[in-house]
């Protein structure tokens, strides 16, 4: 049956009707917050892919999209792109973004917000080859408010060369003067030492607009340490985007093999009285307790409950208590 014309805008500019996306729009900096359209903190919450790479590329698909979306109720969606590896986009690019296409496609159709990730710890080896990509990522959804720019997953924390502050910051600015001739949609900026070291970036900030940097934690093995120097960080004035965190120690849980809850909860808790976004890492089958799907789950989505890990079942009821009903699934 042919749709309302009405109904095919919405559709087209990212704007499905009772979306997160229609609700808050384009999402902006002010002050040390990332607000919406109307000025007001947005809560946003959900789940990040895993490297495209070793078999993570195999949920790159539309359905598991849409059960995100429908099911787990996530507000926000991360697409990793993977850079450095073998098979990676430096020497495949063509076979990453045509995974990268399909998630943030399904996530424009349904209204959610979507992080494109450039997931590298040494970006600033490779400038030509981030400004060349998020030219290409900008002049293509830089009109969608759905889309966020991540454009330095983690700077490296302890693999020769690690980049310093200044280094990471002249690589961001080089990026960003790229995507603002496309967009002005919100970029997350890496910052030092994994993601972590947002007190050296509050110190000597980005030039720019609408940026906020990247804070990354597992609660197995970060603590109130690290959320001092994120304060400190916000009471320079810097806005936050947790866009990787992890309910297990920093190696994935490949060691002790535990869920740490309880940790993960004081992390949320200080989240949410901040009003600081989250995405989940890691929407993934591998045997390590990080995953939120046990190994052999279907990349078909609708996921029975027996086909999630402890870590999975634990954060899928995290974001759909930070989420609202799900919307009417987009017709298209």
């Amino acid at each position: 049956m042919r749709k309302p014309l009405g109904i095919l805008l919405l559709w087209a500019a990212g704007l499905v009707a009772g979306t997160p996306v229609q609700e808050h729009g384009a999402l902006k900096v002010a002050g040390n917050r990332i607000v919406d359209q109307a000025g007001q903190p947005v809560r946003l919450a959900g789940m990040s892919l895993f490297w495209p790479l070793w078999g993570g590329e195999r949920f790159f698909t539309k359905e598991v999209v849409d059960t995100l979306v429908d099911d787990w109720r996530c507000t926000l969606l991360r697409a990793p792109v993977g850079v450095e590896p073998k098979g990676g986009y430096l020497e495949s690019p063509g076979p990453m973004k045509a995974g990268l296409k399909v998630v943030v496609d399904e996530a424009i159709a349904r209204g959610v917000y979507i992080l494109i990730d450039w997931h590298e710890e040494h970006a600033h080896r490779h400038t030509a080859q981030a400004k060349a990509f998020f030219e290409e990522m900008a002049r293509t959804y830089g009109d969608k408010p759905n889309v966020i720019f991540e454009i330095w997953n983690e700077p490296a924390g302890n693999s020769a060369p690690i980049p310093s502050w200044p280094e990471i910051k002249a690589y961001s600015e080089q990026v960003i003067a790229v995507i603002r001739k496309h967009s002005s949609n919100l970029v997350v900026v890496g910052t030092p030492e994994w993601s972590q070291r947002l007190d050296l970036a509050a110190d000597h900030p980005v030039v720019g607009t609408n940026l906020a940097y990247s804070l990354h934690f597992y609660a197995g093995s970060h603590g109130q340490p690290l959320r001092d120097k994120a304060d400190y960080a916000l009471s320079k004035g810097l806005a936050i985007f947790i866009t990787e965190w992890g309910t297990t120690h920093a190696d994935g849980g490949s060691s002790d093999r535990k869920v740490y809850t309880e940790a993960s909860a004081q992390w949320l808790a200080w989240a949410d009285q901040r009003q600081i976004p989250w995405a989940n890492w890691s929407l993934m089958d591998k045997d390590e307790s990080s995953s939120a799907l046990l190994p052999g789950a279907s990349n078909k989505g609708a996921w029975p409950e027996v086909a999630l890990s402890p870590s999975g079942r634990w954060v899928r009821e995290q974001i759909r208590k930070r989420s609202s009903p799900p919307a009417t699934p987009a017709t298209r």
